[in-house]
């Protein structure tokens, strides 16, 4: 049996990943002395919420290889195998972890992937294997589908402030002030697993109105491109991308994945990424 591994940082809660039937891992979130798992100790919510008080940026972690530990346990003692699909390594140290725990099973044959996406494109991923897997697909079979969707994943994201790139060290104080002023709100992407400035805008609008050009530009076959997105539950703009991509898409109802904290301890909690698959 091959069993297929995730994490929080793909958006996905809880249920959706029992529902879809993966096996899942938190993310640790810090706020000063105290640590919570980010899927049973701690909902997006509540994060936000903790945020907005907390007068520290707080802090995220990689889950510990200790929690992947008894999962390769089971796996051992039932004679399974599994694809662990991770963050980007440049992300996040969760591939490392997962890498670590398994060093102690050196017979046991897990595939650690780094899927080099983060937030939707990774719960996109996740349902493939899944269901790839149930279809009775080998492990070395999906592990070369994986390969390729990971190859036509795209991610932009339009940041609504540039405090939490700030306070996270990412810019200067020089280049927050002149943002401020200008109202300038940066697109960015991910390029090779890393976070990159893809272009600035003067307003939020505007940045959200490229988003959905370049969406058209790079996915032709939007019914398979898998478009999804991923901001907080009561952020405004959700009607207007719902309606953008029903016009110009004739996607009715685009999935919609939490932010999940570690993307917003650095961006913020009112991002939005926009993620899907070219080909």
């Amino acid at each position: 049996m091959v069993r297929i591994f995730g994490d929080t940082t793909s958006g996905l809660t809880l249920d959706q990943a029992k529902e879809i039937g993966i096996e899942y891992i938190p993310q640790l979130v810090i706020f000063g002395e105290e640590t919570y798992r980010d899927d049973t100790e701690i909902d997006s919510d509540t994060f936000v919420r903790k945020l907005k008080e907390s007068a520290n940026l707080p802090k995220t972690a990689a889950p510990p290889p200790s929690l992947y530990t008894p999962i390769y346990q089971d796996m051992e003692a039932k004679g399974d195998c599994g694809i662990v699909l991770c963050p980007s390594a440049k992300l996040s140290g969760t591939v490392r972890s997962a890498q670590t725990a398994l060093e102690d099973f050196p017979n046991l044959d897990v595939r650690v992937i780094d899927t080099k996406q983060i937030g939707g494109n990774q719960a996109i991923l996740l349902k493939f294997a899944k269901k790839w897997a149930d279809e009775g697909k080998s492990i070395d079979e999906i592990e070369s589908l994986i390969n390729d969707k990971i190859s036509n994943a795209k991610i932009y994201a339009v940041v609504d402030t540039l405090e939490y790139l700030y306070k996270g060290g990412r810019i200067g104080g020089a280049s927050k002030l002149l943002g401020d002023i200008l109202q300038i709100k940066p697109i960015l992407t991910v390029i090779d697993g890393k976070v990159e400035s893809f272009e600035k805008q003067r307003t939020k609008k505007r940045a959200l109105a490229r988003i959905i050009e370049l969406v058209e530009k790079d996915c032709k076959d939007y019914k398979n491109g898998y478009i999804t997105f991923g901001t907080t539950s009561d952020n405004p703009d959700i009607p207007f991308l719902k309606q953008e991509f029903k016009e110009k898409f004739g996607v009715e109802d685009i999935p919609m994945f939490n932010l999940p904290p570690a993307i917003m301890v650095h961006a913020g909690p009112a991002t939005i990424i926009i993620s899907f698959f070219t080909n």
